[in-house]
């Protein structure tokens, strides 16, 4: 803790980790519903289905597209980032996938790595061209689109815009709990968080200024934001001491740090109250109690 407003780990809570088995570990999402965590295991092409009441660990799809970031839209579908197929995609509730985002002005992503779904139903995801460098977690190719963006999926026309620029690598996105503010990873050069005024109304976003940075060896990853608009972050790829999760204040105030034997990819926050935070890092996830709620 470096700040007492830190929601951190409560009375006798500790860390613990629930499955391993992983080459890389990404895009936690959970389903209230089921009691369930889906997770996506990029390098092995695969997506696996952690069940909460007893830990049973299954394969959800594979072949899976080399799937990356995941979250659950307000009608409780799966919607996903994909490197293989450089796209993003949806899973209804019968099974069938249908395809929301393939290409921007007639020429295909690089490779969709993270979600979010604002408040008014829109979808929201990062283009960086990790999924491009080499057949590890994708295909190797050729980037399409003159830069790495941001872009927006309309709800009710399903109309992809491209809504932020001036990225190195864009990663991670969180809105906040009232959907005013939208965080974004910048995970190349410099390594820092950015936030975002946001319109909504319009599909926009609007001034930017730097969140967070580092402070240090390593960068963030995914994020997600409880009830009280506390930013929580994953972190490492820099000195292992840092290896793990960093909380952040709405005013960008570093309120508290939880960490980890493994470098944290993505995190998100699950549990029948909301209050068990869920992080995928390296090899394995990770489940820890904490003092909030997820929004």
């Amino acid at each position: 803790m470096l700040d007492k407003r830190f929601p951190g780990v409560p009375g006798t809570a500790s860390v613990e980790r629930v499955a391993s088995g992983f080459r890389w570990a990404e895009g936690p999402a959970y389903f209230a519903a089921g009691r369930y965590l889906v997770v996506s295991d990029a390098p092995n092409n695969r997506m696996v289905r952690l069940v909460e009441d007893d830990g049973r660990l299954s394969t959800f799809r594979q072949p899976a597209m080399n799937s990356n970031g995941n979250t659950v839209d307000r009608e409780g579908r799966l919607i996903t980032c994909e490197h293989f197929t450089r796209r993003v995609t949806r899973t209804e509730h019968d099974g069938r996938i249908t395809v929301l985002a393939e290409r921007w002005e007639g020429k295909r992503f690089s490779s969709p790595n993270d979600v979010a779904v604002a408040p008014d139903g829109s979808i929201w995801f990062t283009d960086p061209t990790y999924g491009l460098d080499g057949d590890y977690e994708g295909v190797k190719g050729t980037r399409e689109q003159p830069g790495n963006y941001v872009y927006r999926i309309d709800p009710t026309s399903g109309a992809v815009t491209k809504v932020g620029d001036g990225f190195d690598q864009p990663n991670g996105i969180a809105f906040s709990p009232d959907g005013r503010t939208f965080y974004v990873v910048d995970s190349g050069r410099p390594a820092h968080i950015r936030a975002f005024e946001t319109d909504l109304e319009r599909g926009r976003l609007k001034g930017s200024r730097i969140f967070a940075t580092s402070g240090g060896p390593g960068n963030s990853d995914g994020l997600r934001c409880d009830i009280n608009g506390n930013l929580w972050s994953s972190f490492g790829w820099g000195d292992p001491k840092e290896d793990g999760v960093r909380c952040y204040a709405p005013d960008g105030t570093l309120l508290g740090k939880i960490h980890l034997p493994e470098t944290a990819a993505n995190l998100t926050f699950g549990g029948p109250l909301g209050n068990r935070l869920y992080v995928c890092a390296s090899t394995s996830i990770y489940a820890v109690y904490v003092s909030t709620r997820g929004a």
